[in-house]
Protein backbone atom coordinates (compact mmCIF):
# COMPACT_ATOMS: atom_id res chain seq x y z
CA UNK A 1 0.00 0.00 0.00
CA UNK A 2 1.12 3.31 -0.85
CA UNK A 3 1.47 5.49 2.60
CA UNK A 4 0.68 9.37 2.98
CA UNK A 5 4.47 9.44 3.58
CA UNK A 6 5.13 8.61 -0.05
CA UNK A 7 2.63 11.34 -1.22
CA UNK A 8 4.38 13.53 0.44
CA UNK A 9 7.69 12.95 -1.01
CA UNK A 10 6.51 12.91 -4.82
CA UNK A 11 4.67 16.27 -4.32
CA UNK A 12 8.04 17.67 -2.04
CA UNK A 13 9.99 16.26 -5.23
CA UNK A 14 8.41 18.92 -7.73
CA UNK A 15 8.02 21.48 -4.69
CA UNK A 16 10.56 21.16 -2.00
CA UNK A 17 9.39 22.33 1.20
CA UNK A 18 12.77 24.48 1.47
CA UNK A 19 11.35 26.85 -0.92
CA UNK A 20 8.14 27.89 0.88
CA UNK A 21 8.31 30.97 2.08
CA UNK A 22 9.57 32.25 5.72
CA UNK A 23 5.49 32.96 6.67
CA UNK A 24 4.14 29.84 5.05
CA UNK A 25 3.09 26.57 6.58
CA UNK A 26 3.54 23.49 4.34
CA UNK A 27 3.43 19.97 4.35
CA UNK A 28 1.53 17.54 5.51
CA UNK A 29 -0.51 20.08 8.69
CA UNK A 30 -2.72 17.13 10.00
CA UNK A 31 -1.89 13.12 9.84
CA UNK A 32 -0.14 10.17 10.23
CA UNK A 33 3.16 10.11 7.16
CA UNK A 34 2.51 6.49 7.81
CA UNK A 35 -1.00 6.31 7.22
CA UNK A 36 -2.18 3.81 4.05
CA UNK A 37 -3.74 5.64 1.24
CA UNK A 38 -7.68 5.00 0.47
CA UNK A 39 -7.68 8.21 -1.92
CA UNK A 40 -6.57 11.50 -2.09
CA UNK A 41 -9.14 14.58 -2.83
CA UNK A 42 -7.41 17.83 -4.41
CA UNK A 43 -8.62 21.11 -3.81
CA UNK A 44 -7.23 24.73 -3.94
CA UNK A 45 -8.99 25.28 -0.02
CA UNK A 46 -9.75 22.77 2.59
CA UNK A 47 -13.39 23.63 4.35
CA UNK A 48 -15.63 21.50 6.38
CA UNK A 49 -17.42 21.22 2.65
CA UNK A 50 -14.30 19.67 1.51
CA UNK A 51 -13.69 17.55 4.36
CA UNK A 52 -17.23 16.13 3.76
CA UNK A 53 -16.85 15.21 0.39
CA UNK A 54 -13.47 13.80 0.82
CA UNK A 55 -15.37 11.28 3.39
CA UNK A 56 -18.72 10.51 1.17
CA UNK A 57 -16.12 9.53 -2.21
CA UNK A 58 -13.92 7.38 0.34
CA UNK A 59 -10.58 10.12 0.37
CA UNK A 60 -8.14 9.95 3.45
CA UNK A 61 -5.98 12.41 2.06
CA UNK A 62 -6.70 16.23 0.90
CA UNK A 63 -4.22 17.85 -0.66
CA UNK A 64 -4.86 21.70 -0.95
CA UNK A 65 -2.72 24.54 -2.15
CA UNK A 66 -3.49 26.98 0.89
CA UNK A 67 -2.80 25.85 4.00
CA UNK A 68 -5.99 25.53 6.24
CA UNK A 69 -3.36 26.14 9.66
CA UNK A 70 -1.81 29.45 8.53
CA UNK A 71 -1.28 30.70 11.51
CA UNK A 72 -0.52 28.69 14.88
CA UNK A 73 -3.34 27.07 16.39
CA UNK A 74 -3.59 28.18 20.49
CA UNK A 75 -7.35 26.16 20.75
CA UNK A 76 -9.20 23.42 19.09
CA UNK A 77 -12.55 24.17 20.52
CA UNK A 78 -14.63 24.75 17.24
CA UNK A 79 -14.91 27.97 17.65
CA UNK A 80 -13.39 29.30 14.12
CA UNK A 81 -14.12 27.69 11.10
CA UNK A 82 -10.31 26.93 10.88
CA UNK A 83 -10.54 25.09 14.34
CA UNK A 84 -13.83 23.17 13.30
CA UNK A 85 -12.46 21.77 9.66
CA UNK A 86 -9.42 20.50 11.76
CA UNK A 87 -11.35 18.81 14.34
CA UNK A 88 -13.43 16.90 11.47
CA UNK A 89 -10.35 15.88 9.69
CA UNK A 90 -8.84 14.61 13.04
CA UNK A 91 -12.21 12.87 14.17
CA UNK A 92 -12.61 11.11 10.42
CA UNK A 93 -8.73 9.86 10.14
CA UNK A 94 -8.60 12.25 7.35
CA UNK A 95 -5.06 13.78 6.81
CA UNK A 96 -4.32 17.25 5.23
CA UNK A 97 -1.12 18.62 3.46
CA UNK A 98 -0.92 21.91 2.01
CA UNK A 99 1.97 22.61 -0.86
CA UNK A 100 1.34 26.40 -1.12
CA UNK A 101 4.16 28.74 -1.49
CA UNK A 102 6.59 26.36 -2.36
CA UNK A 103 4.42 24.86 -5.54
CA UNK A 104 4.55 28.65 -5.94
CA UNK A 105 8.28 29.51 -6.61
CA UNK A 106 9.51 26.35 -8.42
CA UNK A 107 9.08 26.01 -12.40
CA UNK A 108 6.28 23.82 -13.34
CA UNK A 109 4.29 25.15 -10.27
CA UNK A 110 1.41 27.43 -10.34
CA UNK A 111 2.13 30.08 -12.14
CA UNK A 112 3.82 27.89 -14.96
CA UNK A 113 0.08 26.55 -14.92
CA UNK A 114 -1.44 30.24 -15.14
CA UNK A 115 1.35 30.35 -18.22
CA UNK A 116 0.12 27.09 -19.72
CA UNK A 117 -3.52 28.00 -19.80
CA UNK A 118 -2.92 31.47 -22.06
CA UNK A 119 -0.49 29.26 -24.05
CA UNK A 120 2.37 31.52 -23.72
CA UNK A 121 5.76 30.80 -24.94
CA UNK A 122 9.25 31.03 -23.49
CA UNK A 123 7.96 30.75 -20.03
CA UNK A 124 10.93 31.90 -16.82
CA UNK A 125 10.55 32.87 -13.72
CA UNK A 126 9.81 36.44 -13.59
CA UNK A 127 11.94 37.16 -10.00
CA UNK A 128 14.67 34.22 -9.39
CA UNK A 129 15.73 33.94 -5.90
CA UNK A 130 19.14 33.92 -4.34
CA UNK A 131 21.07 31.81 -1.69
CA UNK A 132 19.71 28.57 -2.62
CA UNK A 133 22.45 27.45 -4.00
CA UNK A 134 25.78 25.45 -3.28
CA UNK A 135 29.48 24.90 -4.76
CA UNK A 136 30.34 21.65 -4.10
CA UNK A 137 34.06 20.91 -4.59
CA UNK A 138 35.61 17.62 -4.29
CA UNK A 139 39.65 15.94 -5.08
CA UNK A 140 39.27 12.33 -6.55
CA UNK A 141 41.74 10.07 -7.63
CA UNK A 142 41.56 10.48 -12.28
CA UNK A 143 40.38 6.89 -12.35
CA UNK A 144 37.39 7.13 -9.80
CA UNK A 145 35.99 10.74 -11.32
CA UNK A 146 33.20 9.84 -13.39
CA UNK A 147 31.86 7.04 -11.17
CA UNK A 148 32.26 9.92 -8.52
CA UNK A 149 30.25 12.23 -10.53
CA UNK A 150 27.75 9.75 -11.94
CA UNK A 151 26.32 9.14 -7.94
CA UNK A 152 26.71 13.02 -7.25
CA UNK A 153 24.73 13.37 -10.81
CA UNK A 154 21.81 10.99 -9.44
CA UNK A 155 21.87 13.05 -6.45
CA UNK A 156 20.93 16.03 -7.15
CA UNK A 157 23.90 18.42 -8.60
CA UNK A 158 25.04 19.73 -11.71
CA UNK A 159 21.59 21.18 -12.95
CA UNK A 160 21.77 24.43 -14.42
CA UNK A 161 18.47 25.76 -15.40
CA UNK A 162 18.07 23.84 -18.77
CA UNK A 163 21.25 21.22 -18.63
CA UNK A 164 21.98 18.84 -16.15
CA UNK A 165 25.13 16.61 -15.41
CA UNK A 166 27.20 20.12 -15.42
CA UNK A 167 30.22 20.12 -14.08
CA UNK A 168 34.18 21.45 -13.18
CA UNK A 169 36.95 19.54 -13.23
CA UNK A 170 41.09 20.38 -13.26
CA UNK A 171 43.55 18.18 -12.98
CA UNK A 172 46.46 18.28 -10.15
CA UNK A 173 48.36 16.15 -8.03
CA UNK A 174 47.15 15.22 -4.61
CA UNK A 175 49.62 14.30 -1.50
CA UNK A 176 49.17 13.04 1.87
CA UNK A 177 50.91 10.90 4.56
CA UNK A 178 48.66 8.20 6.06
CA UNK A 179 48.72 8.31 9.57
CA UNK A 180 48.76 4.62 11.86
CA UNK A 181 45.07 4.39 12.09
CA UNK A 182 44.00 5.75 8.76
CA UNK A 183 43.06 2.98 6.08
CA UNK A 184 44.33 4.01 3.00
CA UNK A 185 43.10 2.76 -0.34
CA UNK A 186 45.71 4.53 -2.02
CA UNK A 187 49.05 4.73 -0.67
CA UNK A 188 50.90 3.22 2.33
CA UNK A 189 50.88 4.06 6.29
CA UNK A 190 53.72 6.31 7.03
CA UNK A 191 55.06 7.06 3.79
CA UNK A 192 54.28 10.18 1.76
CA UNK A 193 52.71 9.80 -1.28
CA UNK A 194 51.36 11.80 -4.66
CA UNK A 195 48.52 10.89 -6.65
CA UNK A 196 47.05 12.46 -9.75
CA UNK A 197 43.61 13.61 -9.01
CA UNK A 198 40.77 16.09 -10.68
CA UNK A 199 39.48 18.47 -8.87
CA UNK A 200 35.93 18.51 -9.29
CA UNK A 201 32.87 21.41 -8.89
CA UNK A 202 29.47 21.10 -9.18
CA UNK A 203 26.54 23.32 -8.34
CA UNK A 204 24.34 21.67 -5.59
CA UNK A 205 20.62 22.57 -4.46
CA UNK A 206 21.92 23.65 -0.73
CA UNK A 207 18.59 21.65 0.65
CA UNK A 208 19.79 19.03 -0.87
CA UNK A 209 23.36 18.81 0.87
CA UNK A 210 22.68 16.13 2.89
CA UNK A 211 21.74 13.86 0.53
CA UNK A 212 24.63 14.85 -1.90
CA UNK A 213 27.47 14.46 0.90
CA UNK A 214 26.09 10.92 1.88
CA UNK A 215 25.85 10.11 -2.07
CA UNK A 216 30.00 11.52 -1.69
CA UNK A 217 31.00 9.49 0.67
CA UNK A 218 29.46 6.47 -0.38
CA UNK A 219 31.21 6.56 -3.59
CA UNK A 220 34.33 8.43 -2.87
CA UNK A 221 37.31 5.97 -2.57
CA UNK A 222 39.00 7.96 0.04
CA UNK A 223 38.26 6.98 3.58
CA UNK A 224 38.50 10.86 4.85
CA UNK A 225 37.18 12.60 1.70
CA UNK A 226 38.49 16.09 1.00
CA UNK A 227 35.46 18.56 0.05
CA UNK A 228 34.33 21.87 0.95
CA UNK A 229 31.58 23.65 0.52
CA UNK A 230 30.74 27.46 -0.88
CA UNK A 231 27.22 29.28 -0.26
CA UNK A 232 26.56 31.25 -3.67
CA UNK A 233 24.21 34.67 -4.14
CA UNK A 234 24.00 33.11 -7.57
CA UNK A 235 20.23 33.57 -9.39
CA UNK A 236 18.30 30.28 -8.98
CA UNK A 237 16.56 30.51 -12.45
CA UNK A 238 14.33 27.46 -11.75
CA UNK A 239 13.09 28.85 -8.43
CA UNK A 240 11.34 32.24 -7.35
CA UNK A 241 8.42 34.52 -7.81
CA UNK A 242 5.55 35.06 -10.81
CA UNK A 243 6.82 33.84 -14.23
CA UNK A 244 6.78 35.57 -17.83
CA UNK A 245 6.39 34.71 -21.09
CA UNK A 246 5.25 35.92 -24.88
CA UNK A 247 1.75 35.32 -26.80
CA UNK A 248 2.24 33.26 -29.59
CA UNK A 249 0.32 36.47 -31.39
CA UNK A 250 0.17 40.20 -30.16
CA UNK A 251 -2.90 41.18 -29.44
CA UNK A 252 -4.61 44.52 -29.06
CA UNK A 253 -6.05 45.79 -25.30
CA UNK A 254 -9.47 44.70 -26.31
CA UNK A 255 -8.44 41.54 -27.95
CA UNK A 256 -6.28 40.78 -24.88
CA UNK A 257 -9.08 41.13 -22.35
CA UNK A 258 -11.21 38.71 -24.26
CA UNK A 259 -8.35 36.25 -24.76
CA UNK A 260 -8.10 36.50 -20.89
CA UNK A 261 -11.51 36.00 -19.94
CA UNK A 262 -11.81 33.37 -22.05
CA UNK A 263 -8.48 31.09 -21.50
CA UNK A 264 -8.70 31.98 -17.43
CA UNK A 265 -13.05 31.56 -17.56
CA UNK A 266 -13.31 34.65 -15.85
CA UNK A 267 -16.38 36.55 -15.17
CA UNK A 268 -14.80 39.70 -13.99
CA UNK A 269 -11.19 41.67 -15.00
CA UNK A 270 -10.61 44.64 -12.77
CA UNK A 271 -7.76 46.33 -15.01
CA UNK A 272 -6.23 49.36 -15.37
CA UNK A 273 -5.35 51.19 -19.26
CA UNK A 274 -3.66 48.90 -21.50
CA UNK A 275 0.08 49.75 -23.23
CA UNK A 276 -1.35 51.70 -27.12
CA UNK A 277 1.13 49.19 -28.20
CA UNK A 278 0.51 45.36 -29.38
CA UNK A 279 0.19 43.31 -26.31
CA UNK A 280 2.61 40.18 -26.82
CA UNK A 281 5.04 39.33 -23.26
CA UNK A 282 2.68 38.93 -20.44
CA UNK A 283 3.79 38.72 -16.33
CA UNK A 284 2.15 36.47 -14.18
CA UNK A 285 1.45 35.57 -10.69
CA UNK A 286 -0.98 33.82 -8.79
CA UNK A 287 -2.52 35.10 -5.76
CA UNK A 288 -1.40 38.56 -4.50
CA UNK A 289 1.15 39.41 -7.04
CA UNK A 290 1.80 43.53 -6.53
CA UNK A 291 5.11 42.63 -5.22
CA UNK A 292 6.34 42.09 -8.11
CA UNK A 293 5.26 45.02 -10.53
CA UNK A 294 8.73 46.18 -10.69
CA UNK A 295 10.04 42.78 -11.54
CA UNK A 296 7.32 43.04 -14.75
CA UNK A 297 8.46 45.95 -15.71
CA UNK A 298 12.13 45.23 -15.32
CA UNK A 299 10.93 42.20 -17.42
CA UNK A 300 9.59 45.07 -20.08
CA UNK A 301 6.06 42.81 -19.90
CA UNK A 302 3.19 44.41 -21.68
CA UNK A 303 0.39 43.19 -19.26
CA UNK A 304 1.08 41.68 -15.47
CA UNK A 305 -1.64 39.39 -14.67
CA UNK A 306 -1.99 38.91 -10.66
CA UNK A 307 -4.93 39.36 -7.95
CA UNK A 308 -5.75 41.35 -4.88
CA UNK A 309 -4.71 44.45 -6.08
CA UNK A 310 -5.71 47.58 -3.65
CA UNK A 311 -7.20 50.83 -5.56
CA UNK A 312 -3.72 52.88 -4.96
CA UNK A 313 -1.79 50.26 -5.86
CA UNK A 314 -3.24 50.60 -9.57
CA UNK A 315 -2.09 53.87 -9.70
CA UNK A 316 1.69 52.39 -9.77
CA UNK A 317 1.28 51.04 -13.41
CA UNK A 318 1.68 54.71 -14.39
CA UNK A 319 1.03 53.79 -18.19
CA UNK A 320 4.01 51.66 -18.17
CA UNK A 321 2.50 48.67 -18.14
CA UNK A 322 -1.27 47.19 -18.08
CA UNK A 323 -2.45 45.59 -14.67
CA UNK A 324 -4.99 42.63 -14.72
CA UNK A 325 -5.83 41.60 -11.76
CA UNK A 326 -8.60 38.61 -11.96
CA UNK A 327 -9.35 37.25 -8.36
CA UNK A 328 -7.07 35.23 -5.79
CA UNK A 329 -9.55 32.36 -6.58
CA UNK A 330 -9.87 32.78 -10.44
CA UNK A 331 -5.69 32.91 -10.51
CA UNK A 332 -5.39 29.89 -8.34
CA UNK A 333 -8.04 27.57 -9.23
CA UNK A 334 -6.35 25.65 -11.77
CA UNK A 335 -3.66 24.34 -9.09
CA UNK A 336 -6.01 21.72 -8.72
CA UNK A 337 -5.45 20.79 -12.27
CA UNK A 338 -1.90 20.74 -11.63
CA UNK A 339 -1.71 18.93 -8.12
CA UNK A 340 -3.62 16.68 -9.35
CA UNK A 341 -1.86 15.75 -12.46
CA UNK A 342 1.30 15.34 -11.01
CA UNK A 343 -0.19 12.49 -8.68
CA UNK A 344 -2.15 10.69 -11.19
CA UNK A 345 0.85 10.31 -12.83
CA UNK A 346 2.49 8.33 -10.51
CA UNK A 347 0.14 7.07 -8.26
CA UNK A 348 -2.38 4.16 -9.82
CA UNK A 349 -3.88 2.57 -7.35
CA UNK A 350 -5.80 4.81 -5.67
CA UNK A 351 -8.32 7.96 -7.07
CA UNK A 352 -7.08 11.23 -7.23
CA UNK A 353 -10.31 13.17 -7.50
CA UNK A 354 -10.86 17.01 -8.09
CA UNK A 355 -13.13 18.42 -5.84
CA UNK A 356 -15.88 19.62 -6.91
CA UNK A 357 -16.93 21.78 -3.41
CA UNK A 358 -16.39 26.06 -4.63
CA UNK A 359 -14.62 27.26 -1.75
CA UNK A 360 -14.33 30.73 -3.89
CA UNK A 361 -15.35 32.73 -0.59
CA UNK A 362 -15.98 35.80 -3.18
CA UNK A 363 -19.50 36.26 -5.06
CA UNK A 364 -19.73 38.97 -8.04
CA UNK A 365 -23.07 40.58 -9.33
CA UNK A 366 -22.91 41.12 -12.92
Amino acid sequence: MTKIRHLAAHIEALAPLAYQESYDNVGLLVGDPNTDITGVLVTLDVTEAVVDEAIAKGCNVIVAHHPIVFKGLKKLNGKTYVERTVIKAIKNDVALYAAHTNLDNVAGGVNFKIAEKLNLKNVRILSPKTQLLTKLVTFVPVVDTQRVLDALYAAGAGQIGEYKNCSFRTSGTGTFQAGDNARPVIGEIGKYHEEAENRIEVIIPTHQQGQLLTALRQTHPYDEVPYYLTALDNLHQEVGSGAVGELPDALTGESWLAYLKEHMSLNLIRYTPLPNCPIRRIAVCGGVGSFLLPDALRAEADVFVTADYKYHEFFDAEGRIGICDIGHYESEVFTKDLIRGHLAEKFTTFAVILSVTDTNPVRYFI
